[in-house]
């Protein structure tokens, strides 16, 4: 368990955004520009949009700073890995919920925020909101649907399943979400979703997608080193013998999965 000085204190204001959008980049001038148009495109302006960015050598910060707005705050600095930025992130923020949105991924369409605002207000601002994801190609269109579909009702228990809700389409109440454990090199966003739904009271699905995600290769090393230290943090929260017998059920979804990303690859 994450001790609790690890969770954000909520500061009262009422002139704090609804949502706080944390990107963060490193060396990501070819794709950053698409999630720059897909977050100010939003017909809702009830946000921040923070850009946290590792001392990026390439244009990154130039394409950033391209179109500026007063909602935005950019700060660039060396960082630890990606977990880091993101607690850097979360540290900075002022909004109630926060989204993390990728370089290179999107919200669906511009009236995506405006759903998850009225959703949030019509339940009475719950812990969670959480959505479908589609799978996406450098064009923007979809190419495949996420290997898990995000459950009709969201508990603790549905993550001993691995990752049910991708981590961009899981809007978290600020005050609940603690900072990533950065002992975790590849999996502290499960471990994080983990222990927010550990504080959550109520979680809302919207069913349909929420945002593009973008395909990605992934090394064979960094898949191995990932899956390990899922394990781990399954064995944690939900016992080892029963995470041990669950991943012997993921096995046929497993080889499903490799099959289908061999078929985008070779299509692409």
């Amino acid at each position: 368990m994450t001790d609790k000085s690890d969770y954000i204190e909520e500061i009262p204001d009422s002139s704090a955004p609804l949502f706080s959008i944390i990107t963060v980049t490193y060396n990501a001038e070819k794709t950053v520009g698409r999630t720059l148009e897909s977050v100010r495109s939003q017909s809702c302006k009830l946000f921040e949009y923070l850009i946290i960015d590792g001392d990026s050598r390439d244009r990154t910060l130039e394409i950033c700073r391209r179109g500026h707005t007063d909602r935005e705050r950019i700060s660039s600095a060396p960082d630890k890995g990606i977990y880091d930025a993101m607690n850097k992130g979360i540290l900075l923020s002022k909004g109630k919920y926060l989204i993390f949105m990728n370089a290179g991924d999107k919200f669906h369409d511009s009236e995506t925020l405006q759903l998850i605002a009225n959703t949030i207000l019509a339940n009475n601002y719950p812990g969670v909101v959480y959505g479908q994801t589609d799978i996406v190609g450098d064009d923007g269109r979809k190419v495949a649907d996420r290997h898990l579909t995000a459950p009709r009702h969201l508990t603790l228990a549905s993550f001993a399943y691995g990752m049910t809700v991708c981590h961009q389409s899981f809007i978290t109440l600020r005050r609940i979400a603690g900072l990533y454990n950065l002992k975790y090199r590849f999996s502290a966003d499960y471990e994080w979703c983990i222990r927010v739904l550990q504080h959550s009271r109520c979680n809302v699905l919207i069913d349909r997608p929420l945002t593009d995600y973008l395909a990605e290769g992934t090394t064979t090393g960094n898949r191995m080193a990932s899956l390990r230290e899922r394990f781990r943090i399954m064995s944690y929260y939900y016992g080892f013998l029963p995470t041990l017998w669950r991943h012997i059920l993921f096995i046929p979804r497993f080889l499903r999965r490799r099959r289908q990303e061999k078929e985008f690859l070779n299509r692409h």
